[in-house]
């Protein structure tokens, strides 16, 4: 196998459930070569999550305060990467690029609108090391979804997996749920792919605890242990036009279920949107071009058990969480970040018509070199 150069790469995530900064170094080709590094999560402040939370929505960057919240969320993600790089005892010279995803605050791929906050150009100043960013906006401009964006790296990680038969799914509990099927021709080609948002993830179990609790996240699944499912409530979310869309598909975090358990006690309401999140997720199995034996779980969403339950006992096959095939689950997708900023320093397409329903293979992201 022909490896090419192996770049040195930091990928940045900041997820939609709001939880903090993901930061991970891995080496790579960019395409068919993955050497796992380092990563760490920096968790953000509650003082600056009420204020990031605040601008989420239609306004965007116009929302009032959005401009020093995006200077601060660059400035974070800058100190993100300094503590990487003393961790592993490398300097910015050590580095060749840096994948920086921003926060998505809006995402209405309809009106071909995607909002990142995040300053490429300032980073790259204060680190000294190129970065890519805003790596949604031509694949939205050319009438793709914009998401999800990871798939090509989880085929990637698929091909130099053998232990796990094709087709596998791949499906990413983050703040928004998303799924990448891998067909069995394996390789990281767009003909063995197919992509989507599924539906919630955690921000809106997330933001139904902390509307009633003083913590941020149903921890280990604890209250929907306690709670009931109320099946009426699950089965008329359920009901949603969404689901029924062939893919590629994406969504915004605010899409679903903000509404839908008011009037059910704290426990109720979050095991009845646990399962909403598990049952949508499994809906997705019938856009699958052909079955999967094994769902790999990553995100926040797989270190929660009555979730992890619900979508074996919904899917009826064999769920994994994704450290469980040797994947750092916390860290998959700041590795994707890095993964694609080195495809798109390529100029490789990081994009395609069964992921984002893109034109064409389509590479994407903002080049900022330091000055």
């Amino acid at each position: 196998m022909n490896q090419g150069k192996i770049y040195t790469a930091v990928g940045l995530m900041s997820g939609t459930s709001l939880d903090g900064i993901d930061a991970a170094l891995i080496k790579t080709n960019g395409e068919d070569f993955v050497e796992f590094g380092p990563s760490l999560t920096i968790p953000y402040e509650d003082a600056f999550k009420n204020k990031l939370r605040r601008i989420l929505g239609p306004a965007g960057r116009a929302a009032p305060g959005a401009d020093d919240v995006e200077r601060f969320l660059t400035i974070l993600h800058a100190d993100a990467v300094k503590i990487l790089l003393s961790r592993a005892n490398l300097d910015a010279q050590d580095i060749d690029v840096v994948g920086f995803h921003g926060h998505t605050v809006h995402h209405d791929p309809k009106n071909r609108i995607t909002v990142q906050l995040g300053q490429g150009s300032l980073l790259a100043d204060w680190l000294g090391i190129p970065v890519v960013s805003d790596f949604r906006s031509r694949d939205v401009n050319s009438g793709g979804e914009g998401a999800p964006l990871v798939p090509i790296f989880h085929a990637a990680l698929l091909k130099s997996a053998p232990e796990i038969q094709l087709p596998a799914a791949v499906l990413n509990i983050g703040g928004v749920s998303n799924i990448t099927w891998v067909g069995s021709g394996g390789g990281a080609g767009e003909d063995a792919l197919l992509a989507f948002d599924t539906g919630p993830g955690n921000a809106p179990l997330n933001d139904w605890v902390r509307a009633h609790t003083d913590v941020d996240m149903d921890k280990d699944g604890a209250l929907a242990a306690k709670g009931r499912v109320h099946e009426d409530v699950v089965e008329k979310a359920l009901s949603h036009a969404y689901f029924d869309r062939k893919p590629p598909k994406s969504l915004d975090r605010q899409e679903f279920c903000r509404d839908c358990v008011e009037g059910l006690s704290l426990e109720d309401g979050a095991a009845t949107i646990t399962s909403f999140i598990a049952k949508s997720a499994a809906r997705a199995a019938a856009h699958f071009p052909a079955p999967v034996h094994t769902w790999i779980v990553t995100g926040g969403g797989r270190l929660n058990p009555v979730m992890m339950q619900m979508l074996r006992d919904t899917t009826g096959a064999d769920v994994r969480s994704a450290d469980g095939v040797g994947w750092d689950g916390d860290a998959m997708e700041a590795q994707a970040f890095a993964y694609l900023a080195v495809r798109s320093e390529r100029w490789l397409p990081i994009t395609f018509p069964a992921t984002t329903g893109v034109g064409e293979p389509m590479s994407g992201g903002t080049l900022s070199r330091p000055t």
